[in-house]
């Protein structure tokens, strides 16, 4: 156990985010998303939601410069609760999120360097966060 970290940071997860770099993508995925299908490494958190696996990475990991987060475009386009709450969770607005259409989001999300499926069952309820640049520490 670390204090200040979020619970839901297994030591597994918080490697890979640690090891990402500038730019570097992990996808946040609902439990229709076909991730072991699509991601070289892939993270079970069953029982989560997405918004609540977002918020806990977003409390270690900065987002690239906008768009720092893409989400999955809903059949017809409307914005979606679950969407809402991942904006929320990550910290972004609309004019600072990009929405992908379902096929075309699947392609961006196989050059991903993370999956973590989680047990969300709403709907296009998967985000794809690019890392930004880590403060530097002080001597």
């Amino acid at each position: 156990m670390l204090e200040g970290i979020d619970p839901l940071l297994t030591g597994e997860l918080l490697l890979h985010l640690d090891r990402m770099g500038h730019s570097d993508a992990v996808v946040i995925a609902d439990a229709h998303f076909p991730a072991w299908a699509l991601g070289a490494r892939v993270i079970d958190l069953p029982g989560t939601t997405t918004p609540a696996v977002v918020a806990a990475i977003r409390s270690v990991l900065p987002l690239d410069d906008a768009p720092g987060m893409d989400l999955m475009e809903s059949a017809d386009g409307s914005v979606l609760d679950v969407q809402r709450e991942l904006m929320t969770a990550a910290g972004t607005e609309e004019r600072t999120t990009r929405f992908v259409e379902r096929f075309a989001y699947y392609d961006l999300a196989k050059g991903a360097y993370l999956m973590v499926r989680t047990g969300e069952t709403r709907k296009y309820g998967n985000a794809l966060l690019r890392k930004g640049v880590v403060g530097h520490l002080s001597a």
